[in-house]
């Protein structure tokens, strides 16, 4: 099972990076069989605005990096995608790339890590909401980091043991989901 961890932010000092680059480790240090995990950063993306002629619902897809990104979102299996919260709403980046293309994401699980002043509880209800649209399955899997701003000043993110429980609990729901 190829599970993509998206990194939902592209600012400059971002804290999603050192999670994702977390995720990735921990999951590896799991040793769960059948299990791999890449880091898809939208920052290397670097997709544009989404301007495109067709609604990328129909399966169209006329912008340069548009093909680019549907073969790869094609080949994972599951997705954990990680956002901050941006005024009480999730990231603009991973809004853009999860409305770039349409079938690709149908019919795969997803789980969803937040943080903020909420705990990034409200961008993760609104990314659900717009997974559930695309046809994401929404494996019920939800990490909300709390105390983020106390805790993040060094260059990698260091997980507590309710998080660590949590993560496992999410690839277990990931896994229940995956249709093989």
């Amino acid at each position: 099972m190829l599970i993509y961890i998206i990194v939902g932010s592209v600012r400059e000092n971002r804290t999603a990076i050192k999670v994702a680059n977390w995720l990735h480790q921990e999951i590896g240090n799991f040793s769960l069989k059948d299990i791999q995990t890449e880091i898809i950063d939208l920052k290397e993306w670097d997709l544009p605005i989404f301007a495109g002629a067709h609604p990328p619902a129909t399966g169209i897809y006329d912008q340069p990096k548009q093909q680019q990104w549907a073969d790869k979102i094609a080949t994972a299996d599951a997705f954990i995608l990680i956002s901050p919260e941006y005024n009480h709403g999730y990231s603009p980046a991973l809004k853009n790339a999860l409305d770039y293309i349409g079938k690709e994401w149908q019919g795969k699980p997803a789980a969803y890590i937040g943080y903020g002043s909420t705990n990034g509880s409200r961008s993760i209800d609104q990314i659900r909401q717009v997974g559930t649209q695309l046809g994401l399955i929404d494996s019920n899997a939800v990490l909300e980091i709390r105390d983020i701003f106390k805790r993040n000043h060094t260059e990698t993110f260091e997980a507590n043991e309710f998080e660590i429980k949590a993560l496992k609990v999410t690839i277990e729901k990931l896994q229940k989901y995956h249709v093989r």
